[in-house]
């Protein structure tokens, strides 16, 4: 918990919009085989101690939330199954997220879309498809969504990143698309993502890369939040109207330097 409060004031002293966590039934997603296989973590040997040893109980969601509300920022969490998104809907969470291997899971996506709050969708590990399908579970439920362009591995190469993707879906899908990204580097993808068009911004947030986890190689650390969000938000302005006009700066530049001849 106290690192999860770091995690939340880095990203609020930053700027960013919304923290988001993931719920898991270690029972409803997990095989027992898989459960008792041998795995060391901090919390003991086997994949099951590893796994409640990262899920959060009831009541420190409702710390998180109650901490979220003081620092002024949205929180919600992505759930992978569907025991987890009723836990989820007994918070006042103002969207859900569909993590990418969740685009398989129909009941899932059904009861997300029923919750009528707006729901941001990686697509990652999917096919064109398969996302008409989801894209058809929301707009039937008449659910406002958002797709997010994904490519599910940790880290991400950057020659992966398939940016090309943001406007192919705008265009095919009439919807916003954004972006969520597992690269290690800190900007670049992100800054070509918003120059594409991408209208939200997913980043994995760490105190130190060093740290026990398997996501610490796709995430930002939390000293490097301030300059990302002040980039990110000033793409916008920088890509300009495509009008071209004179600016002000430039008309006196221009009474200075302009060399006018007619022939």
């Amino acid at each position: 918990m106290s690192i999860a409060k770091q995690l939340i004031d880095s990203a609020a002293h930053a700027g960013f919009d919304a923290v988001k966590f993931q719920k898991r039934t270690i029972d409803d997603v997990y095989t027992q085989e898989f459960l008792d296989a041998p795995r060391e973590s901090p919390w003991g040997t086997t994949q099951r101690a590893q796994k409640e040893g990262l899920e959060f109980t009831k009541d420190q969601y409702k710390e998180i939330s109650d901490y979220c509300a003081i620092k002024k920022i949205s929180w919600s969490a992505s759930a992978w199954d569907l025991r987890a998104q009723e836990f989820i809907n007994g918070f006042d969470c103002t969207f859900n997220k569909v993590a990418s291997p969740m685009l398989g899971h129909i009941p899932l996506l059904k009861l997300i879309a029923a919750t009528q709050k707006k729901a941001f969708i990686s697509t990652g590990m999917s096919t064109l498809e398969e996302i008409d399908r989801v894209v058809e579970i929301f707009q039937n439920a008449n659910c406002e969504f958002e797709l997010m362009h994904c490519n599910s591995t940790y880290p991400m190469k950057e020659e992966d990143a398939n940016l090309l993707c943001i406007p192919m879906l705008r265009e095919r899908y009439k919807v916003n698309v954004g972006y969520s990204g597992h690269e290690s580097s800190l900007l670049k993808v992100c800054a070509a993502a918003v120059a594409l068009g991408a209208t939200s911004i997913e980043r994995h947030i760490t105190l130190d890369r060093a740290m026990y986890g398997s996501d610490q190689a796709a995430s930002i650390e939390t000293s490097s939040l301030i300059g990302f969000v002040e980039a990110v938000r000033k793409i916008p302005a920088i890509l300009g109207s495509g009008s071209k006009t004179l600016t002000d700066s430039e008309k006196s530049a221009r009474e200075k330097l302009r060399i006018s001849k007619e022939s």
